[in-house]
């Protein structure tokens, strides 16, 4: 297997890991890494702070320059599309007509924002996804006065933070209750809408777009259903995404909600795979089969799915985590809330040095941690070793999360 013919779609963060991945692991084979961006594979968690803000250049964005590639033996094709699978023949046709044998495939294709309607062709209206997109924005930025974010999910709430650094009046307008209500319990959500409020943002929740005003082809205001009127010179829609999934569902892939994959990342075609923003896949932490969209489960996919294709199959079990720095207040996630039916706080929620342990039933399945980076290193430890605090336990400033460590080891 270490011999074989390896294509990779999608230059990403999971297909550019995955790459490198693979020849550690001691893949000897051809390795061909192809991505539909004219850029070399680069991060996009700065994309929405640190680019953003102006604190780095692009230049620090990218992963490796092309002698790295090469160094690797990695047959890195950017500026290239895939257009369809011929899975008979183990063909990718690329959209040049061109195509590429292999004898196993990746699909590492990401997703793509939700485009909110009405909105195509207006100048200033934006969405964050590609080094594209963020130039874009900073470009505007630098003329701008008055920003509404459209969506109060992590990217929305990113910006928002950095558009009042620049000195902006911002607006921030969510569907639902609450800031980031698909992510976080309510206790952490309601401290974030402190948060954004203390950096001088107004926030609309329970508010929808009834439509966005232009002049001249430029946006000037978003008015929302009851009539309430933003003036807007920057527009940053971030109402989720949709997992690229045409190439695979075109080739009889199944598909749901994402490219459903099994615990070894192994699509209903045994020769082909997925990861990333792309994969639904089966998780212990999970009350059903998730689709995460993280930077940290692309990368541990990547370790995982190389360890599988070099011979070592095993399932999947990675803790899932995640993080959002906004505006000072970094929020930490270890685990999945999923189906939690009890919150526990422990820290100085006022202070805004707090972390929420939730539970199902007397079982911790997540910990979100506001600027309390002990406890969201503690949290993933304990989820992965399956220990869990009593919500007694959690609850008790005085005791020591560590110690259910030392519980658990054997005696000498």
């Amino acid at each position: 297997m270490t011999d074989s013919e390896i294509v990779i779609v999608g230059a990403g963060q999971a297909g550019y890991q995955l790459a490198g991945a693979l020849r550690d692991a001691g893949h000897r084979g051809q390795l061909v890494l192809i991505g539909d961006e004219a850029e070399l594979p680069y991060q996009r968690p700065p994309l929405s702070k640190a680019f953003l803000s102006g604190a780095i250049g692009a230049e620090a964005l990218t992963f490796q320059q092309p002698v790295h590639f090469e160094s690797k033996g990695i047959d890195l094709r950017i500026g290239t599309r895939a257009e369809r699978l011929d899975r008979v023949g183990r063909r990718l046709i690329l959209a040049d007509g061109s195509d590429i044998g292999y004898d196993k495939l990746v699909l590492a294709t990401g997703a793509a924002n939700r485009v909110l309607p009405g909105s195509e062709g207006i100048d200033g209206v934006h969405s964050i996804r590609t080094i594209a997109d963020a130039r874009a924005i900073r470009e505007r930025l630098e003329r701008s006065r008055n920003a509404v974010v459209i969506g109060g999910g992590f990217l929305g709430l990113e910006f928002a933070a950095v558009a009042r650094e620049w000195g902006l009046a911002v607006s921030i307008v969510e569907a639902g209750p609450r800031l980031m209500g698909r992510a976080i319990s309510q206790p952490m959500a309601e401290a974030f809408r402190a948060h954004h409020v203390a950096l001088g943002s107004q926030l609309f929740l329970q508010a929808k777009v009834r439509r966005l005003i232009a002049e001249a082809g430029e946006i000037s205001a978003v008015e929302l259903e009851d009539e309430i009127l933003l003036p807007a010179d920057l527009v940053v829609v971030g109402i989720g995404v949709e997992p690229h999934v045409a190439l695979a569902r075109d080739a009889g892939i199944d598909c749901d909600n994402g490219i459903v994959v099994d615990d070894r990342l192994a699509t209903s075609d045994p020769s082909i795979f997925a990861l990333g923003d792309c994969a639904v896949f089966p998780s212990r932490f999970a009350l059903q089969p998730s689709r995460l969209e993280s930077i940290q489960n692309a990368m541990d996919q990547a370790r995982h799915l190389a360890a599988v294709l070099t011979g070592k199959p095993a399932a999947y079990d990675a803790v899932p985590w995640f993080w959002s720095d906004q505006g000072g207040a970094k929020l930490q996630i270890a685990g999945l809330a999923q189906g939690t039916d009890r919150e526990v706080l422990r820290g100085d929620v006022s202070g805004m040095k707090f972390s929420v342990f939730c539970y199902r039933g007397d079982r911790l399945v997540a910990v979100e941690s506001a600027n309390r980076p002990a406890d969201h290193m503690a949290a993933r430890r304990l989820l992965t070793a399956g220990l869990s605090p009593t919500p007694e336990q959690a609850a008790d400033p005085g005791f020591d999360l560590k110690s259910l460590f030392a519980a658990a080891q054997p005696a000498a």
